[in-house]
């Protein structure tokens, strides 16, 4: 790909973390009801159906509404900034560019259900017995989660000029 491109050849792994996102969505609504679950690892792990209106840990769920339009516009905005950040990169940035590709595609898999459906479909129950559950969520959180600390690592890395990078 031209330079002129910088990094937009990885908008490949965000096409896949999108379809494979939706694909995964669409699977478990088509085969659980609402708030089933299904033990994959007993006192763990469960398949469940559930839907969250507002953002992160259900931040602002109860509201009227009008969050949907909100966090749309944010991750909007957010994906624009990550393809102008991917197109900016330098060939030797492929770290950086695979946690923004990985944080895209999240974004836009949410940004969709937000939008057509007007909530995102979360599908993934970590749990400690009945005590303990963490928020459900679903593969576009994974990938976030995972471009994220991949950005944060980045962070930590030494400069390209050799020097360490500040404490």
């Amino acid at each position: 790909m031209p330079k002129a491109y910088g990094r937009l050849g990885w908008l490949w792994l965000t096409a896949l973390v999108f379809v494979l996102d939706q694909a995964t969505k669409w699977f478990f609504e088509s085969e659980l009801n609402l708030y089933q679950q299904i033990v994959v690892i007993p006192d763990y792990f469960s398949w469940t159906l559930a839907y969250n209106t507002g953002a992160a840990f259900s931040f602002l769920a109860d509201s009227s509404g009008w969050q949907r339009w909100l966090f749309a516009l944010i991750a909007l905005v957010v994906s624009g900034v990550l393809v102008v950040w991917l197109k900016r990169l330098k060939p030797e940035e492929t770290w950086l560019a695979v946690a923004l590709a990985l944080v895209l595609g999240g974004a836009l898999g949410n940004l969709y259900d937000r939008v057509v459906l007007g909530h995102v479909v979360d599908f993934i129950l970590v749990h400690w017995q009945n005590r303990w559950y963490f928020p459900a969520f679903n593969l576009a959180d994974s990938a976030i989660t995972v471009g994220a600390v991949m950005l944060a690592l980045d962070m930590f890395k030494t400069k390209k000029s050799g020097e360490p990078a500040h404490d």
